[in-house]
């Protein structure tokens, strides 16, 4: 491979905007929306709404419903949801009608903007569905970043087609937006085990987990957790051993949205104290392991505010997800990649392990990832500050396609690419001295400034095909010819 000629990159004109109008409806309690612990405002503001007159609270549900009906699927229904929440408020025996508990529900509702703020760092996979595509097409499904108040981040999704000359088009999302069921998950021992190893409580970890299978339930642990505390008297630590174990177990949850919805409707909230502020930079895996089984993986960021860690979604359908927790040297920053199969027999991921070089991390078990091998440090001046990979390796024959960013001066995030070895991933085999996609005139400006950045592309009829982000404030779709890009790349 020589460096006669940079690959050509073509930007689509199609720009993806952050729409503020796109809300979800959540459960507001008066007096906690601000960053003191104080006591909620709730019952001053249930006796409000009791003391109204029938005549105020049917004009008063009139002019939300007016207002509100249509930028939600069911507002009804959630009303409903959230008045419930303040019926343990209610005097034994009083029946409100059922306006009052329509406008109650209101009361403790407010709409999140889920992209008020930006909507950036895309990642993009093969639908699971390509029924009535047409000859030589693909359906796409495309993650996104949505920034709102408070800089709170979720995961959205978007569809779309590359058609047979590798050019893509994504859809209209549809005008509103639905947050899941969420509910426990199975869990994991490994992960326990790994997390608890070394603090001050081990014996009475190994107490519970003796108890305990490989995968086993939130009721299982609980029940286990009990039986510890009952005997507290012969063991230590118990109250700090029981907190760490419901820390750890919090962190895995499933979430199922209705079948009625549309994939662009979902919206990923997030749904536990370590992601309380974000669900950061999802890189989409369309899996395919050894017996051809297909499965779609998602490795991200969950920020409380403070502090990160990785988890990772799972889903056949984009229906049903569960999230659980990923622990262990090799994920302990941010941008953890799956390759899309097993490598040599074992899963194996591109992880910044030291926040600033790409190295490779193999596993047996897909939530502990421990140790990691050297493969790019930073050379060049555009990624002279820090390197990390811009989503999944991809596979071409002549070896896997991996797309880096790289930061450089002025906190400038460009896209290159390297060509790592089909057989052993931490050689490099080629590589992009230049960048392929940096931040042009038009693109200089946005939430983020200086920055162009992806969570993962795909390949298709022979071109790259690249969504990537826009100063964290938008979303574009670039491409490139495979053939241009790996004969644009210096041996490695």
């Amino acid at each position: 491979m020589t460096a006669a000629r940079d690959a050509v990159v073509t930007r689509s004109r199609q720009r993806l905007a952050a729409d503020r109008s796109r809300v979800i409806a959540r459960l507001f309690v008066p007096g906690q929306e601000g960053f003191e612990a104080v006591e909620s405002r709730a019952g001053a503001v249930l006796a409000r709404i009791l003391a109204l007159d029938e005549d105020d609270v049917r004009a008063s549900v009139d002019d939300v419903m007016t207002r509100f009906a249509d930028r939600h699927r069911d507002l009804v229904v959630t009303f409903g949801s959230h008045a419930r929440e303040l019926t343990d408020r209610l005097d034994p025996g009083i029946a409100l009608s059922a306006d009052r508990m329509l406008l109650l529900g209101a009361t403790f509702t407010n709409e999140v903007a889920i992209e008020g703020a930006a909507l950036c760092n895309p990642s993009m996979v093969a639908h699971p569905d390509q029924s009535g595509t047409e000859p030589g097409s693909l359906r796409i499904v495309m993650s996104v970043r949505g920034i709102g108040e408070g800089h709170r981040s979720s995961i959205g999704f978007r569809t779309g087609t590359v058609d047979a000359a590798g050019s893509a088009v994504i859809d209209e999302p549809v005008p509103f937006a639905t947050e899941g069921s969420v509910a426990s998950a199975l869990l994991n021992g490994s992960v326990f085990r790994h997390e608890l190893s070394g603090v001050h409580a081990g014996e009475a970890t190994d107490y519970v987990l003796a108890g305990l299978g490989a995968r086993f339930t939130r009721g299982d642990l609980d029940e286990r957790l009990e039986r510890l505390y009952r005997h507290r008297a012969t063991w230590v630590h118990v109250p700090e051993t029981i907190e760490l174990f419901r820390g750890i177990a919090d962190r895995s949850y499933t979430v199922e949205f209705a079948t009625d919805t549309e994939l662009s409707e979902r919206v990923l909230w997030p749904a536990m104290s370590a992601e309380a502020v974000g669900m950061e930079d999802a890189r989409l895996v369309r899996f395919v392991d050894d017996d051809g089984s297909v499965i779609y993986h998602a490795t991200y960021t969950a920020y409380n505010g403070s502090h990160i860690s990785q988890q990772m979604l799972t889903t056949s359908d984009f229906r049903s997800f569960t999230s659980v927790p990923l622990v262990g040297d090799a994920a302990a920053n941010k941008g953890l990649a799956l390759f899309p199969r097993r490598v040599d027999g074992r899963y194996a991921a591109l992880s910044r392990s030291d926040r600033e070089s790409n190295t490779v991390a193999y596993t047996d078990d897909l939530s502990v990832w421990t140790t990691t091998s050297p493969c790019q440090r930073p050379h060049q001046a555009w990624e002279a500050l820090q390197l990390g990979n811009c989503g999944p390796p991809l596979e071409t024959e002549a070896g896997w396609l991996v797309l880096t960013h790289g930061v450089g001066p002025m906190r400038t995030y460009r896209i290159g690419a390297i060509l790592l070895d089909l057989d052993d991933p931490t050689r490099i085999i080629g590589r992009l001295r230049r960048p392929l996609l940096a931040p042009t005139r038009e693109e200089q400006d946005g939430y983020v400034p200086n920055v162009v950045y992806s969570c993962g592309g795909l390949l298709h009829a022979g071109v790259l095909v690249l969504p990537y982000g826009i100063g964290d404030a938008q979303i574009g779709i670039a491409t490139v010819p495979v053939a241009e890009l790996l004969a644009a790349m210096d041996p490695g």
